[in-house]
């Protein structure tokens, strides 16, 4: 009997040290370069080369499933998944719900509208500017400025086709990610100032666990140290976002 029961506990001991080996994460592929889907319809993206990156240095099995921006964190909580990395703002308001890693990339926010249209963020009030639904930019338009109306997509790639054909007067999302849209659509620019209001934007992108996960947090953020004195951190940054 006795044989039996220690079989049993190291068989236990065992699926549980296998079952900590793997991170399950999700991510919405609706945010280039932070998280899209390829030809071959996977995920790929800097928030994913970085999460394959923390795998690696962590030696942990990993999996990356695709869900709508405003699911996750539901998802999450309800074990779904044990990660989301999805460009998402670490706020005061998230963090009562999930925990955050410290943050991976630093943030603001901006408007972008047709070249010549608008110069300053105040000459948008009763204006029509896309975002994603449930994220932070549609949270700051609501509160912060309820003058402009904030219409919400599924995608912002379904809120850049709008702004294109005129369906909207401009569309709000994260600096970096902004820049990259400019880079493909020379017909539109940015309006007034870069938003860093830290209740929204100003402390940073980082990966979101289910609270009181404390020991996959603890091996994220020492993950996320380990890459960004080794170097790793930077060469994926320059494949994303090259200057």
């Amino acid at each position: 009997m006795k044989k039996w029961i220690v079989a049993a506990a190291l068989a236990t001991l065992t699926m549980n040290a296998y079952a900590a080996e793997k991170i399950r994460f999700a991510a919405s592929a609706t945010y280039p370069p932070f998280e899209s889907l390829n030809n071959e319809n996977q995920l790929e993206g800097f928030d994913i080369d970085l999460a394959k990156a923390l795998c690696q240095q962590m030696k942990a099995e990993c999996t990356f499933t695709n869900n709508a921006f405003d699911s996750l964190i539901p998802s999450l909580k309800f074990r779904r998944y044990d990660a989301v990395i999805s460009g998402m703002d670490i706020t005061a308001e998230r963090s009562k719900q999930v925990d955050f890693t410290q943050p991976y990339y630093a943030n603001s926010a901006i408007v972008i509208a047709h070249k010549g249209q608008f110069t300053d963020f105040s000459q948008l009030k009763g204006k029509r500017v896309g975002v994603e639904n449930g994220t932070t930019h549609q949270k700051y338009l609501l509160e912060k400025h309820p003058e402009v109306i904030a219409v919400a997509y599924d995608s912002y790639q379904n809120a850049i086709l709008d702004l294109k054909n005129g369906r909207l007067n401009g569309v709000f999302g994260d600096s970096a990610v902004v820049n990259q849209w400019l880079k493909a659509n020379d017909d539109l620019s940015t309006v007034g100032e870069h938003i860093t209001d830290t209740e929204y934007f100003g402390t940073g992108l980082g990966i979101a666990v289910r609270k009181g996960n404390d020991p996959l947090l603890k091996e994220l953020n020492t993950a996320l140290e380990a890459l960004k004195n080794n170097g790793t951190w930077q060469q994926i940054n320059q494949k994303w976002f090259p200057e």
